[in-house]
């Protein structure tokens, strides 16, 4: 190796040790392996990938397998990732959404383009619509009962605190109004289908209903997303006068804590076990025939330890039926759900997530859904 490229190497490294630099400009991941030379930010290989995207503006290399020049480092010492964040995300708003490397590559990719393409947080960055208050267009959306996608108008009114879809274009009456209190939305490209797959729920006769939608164009689905994002800050301000910004930011949309593949018995743990797709949404466990079925087979709350609930590794003797051998004992107040799992790994997997649930104290906004759960027919 040349003493320049090997100096250069050195310098690279001394570059990664300054503040920002060693986490990935725009996931957060630790250790970036890549660098814009044309913006100055250290990126992690995925999001390297997402820079090549928008060439124009941002050029990449490795940081160790490709040369450097004198001005090169010279610039991305001058800029940095502390650099680059005070120049393009001046004025994010509360309630875009801010990626981290464990979501899909489309909302990383409308970051990326939102910062450093659009200059949509900087100074003299246009205001996009999502921030309006308002939106209506059209969205693919899966049938409930067919699983075809469909082009519906949705209209998004923050005034009105709902949400709501037509399935015919000049329909009066929409075919379902979603309450913004109740409504979450979720990238889920892999269990869709689709890179643009959002799910969209709601609370119906406190029962959670699942909406599947996507648009070809991903800048448009992200803008949705993050209307409905700016419409929940609205509803959550109004809801809870006074409360902090960084209260308010996490309760605005949620992933789902945990998904997959687990075989349930019924009520009488004598039937066999079937295979369901569970899904954790805070305190809500849900299960379902098919990843993409509009309502739940069944839900249960899980509450806190100090409440009756808890979980344990096992099946109770004798209990006959799972194909599966890993199983769990999900304890509530009032039955235990038996649950097995295809792999010690996922058994672990959902331990652990079951854990941290029990373990974290009930609000008192838990205790009311939680006594919904109780009166439910």
């Amino acid at each position: 190796m040349s003493f320049e490229r090997e100096n250069g190497r050195r310098r690279m490294m001394e570059l990664l040790d300054k503040p920002g630099n060693r986490k990935c400009a725009d996931c957060g991941t630790t250790d970036p392996e890549w660098a814009s030379y044309t913006l100055g930010v250290f990126v992690c290989h995925s999001c390297s990938g997402l820079h090549r995207n928008i060439a124009q503006i941002s050029k990449v290399k490795s940081l160790l397998l490709d040369p450097w020049t004198t001005d090169q480092l010279e610039f991305m010492d001058s800029v940095g990732n502390h650099g680059a964040k005070a120049k393009f995300e001046q004025k994010v708003p509360i309630f875009y959404y801010r990626p981290s490397h464990k979501d899909c590559a489309l909302l990383r990719e409308q970051w990326i383009r939102a910062k450093y393409e659009r200059k949509e947080f900087t100074p003299a960055g246009v205001q996009e619509p999502y921030s309006a208050g308002y939106r209506e267009g059209f969205l693919w959306k899966r049938g409930r009962d067919n699983g075809q996608y469909l082009r519906r108008k949705f209209v998004l009114s923050e005034k009105e605190g709902v949400l709501k879809y037509f399935n015919k274009q000049d329909a009066r009456e929409p075919k379902a109004i979603m309450d913004l209190s109740s409504v979450n939305a979720s990238f889920q490209p892999t269990k869709i289908g689709t890179a643009h797959g959002l799910q969209i729920t709601y609370l119906k006769d406190n029962s959670t209903r699942n909406i599947f939608v996507y648009h070809e164009d991903g800048k448009e689905m992200v803008d949705w997303f993050n209307a409905i994002r700016a419409a929940r800050l609205h509803y959550l301000q109004v809801a809870f006068p006074g409360a902090p910004a960084d209260v308010l930011s996490p309760k605005l949309t949620r992933n789902y804590v945990k998904q997959g593949l687990m075989e349930k018995t019924g009520p009488k743990q004598t039937e066999c076990f079937r295979k369901r797709w569970f899904a954790l949404d805070d305190r809500r466990l849900m299960y379902f025939r098919d990843p993409l079925d509009a309502y739940a087979r069944g839900e249960v709350f899980i509450g806190s330890e100090d409440s009756g609930y808890g979980v344990l590794p096992g099946l109770p003797p004798g209990v006959q039926g799972s194909h599966w051998q890993f199983g769990i004992t999900l304890a509530t107040p009032d039955r235990k759900f038996l649950l097995a799992c295809e792999s010690e790994r996922d058994r672990s997997e959902w331990i652990a997530t079951f854990q941290t649930v029990v373990e974290r104290p009930m609000l008192p906004q838990d205790y009311a859904v939680e006594a919904h759960f109780k009166h439910k027919p």
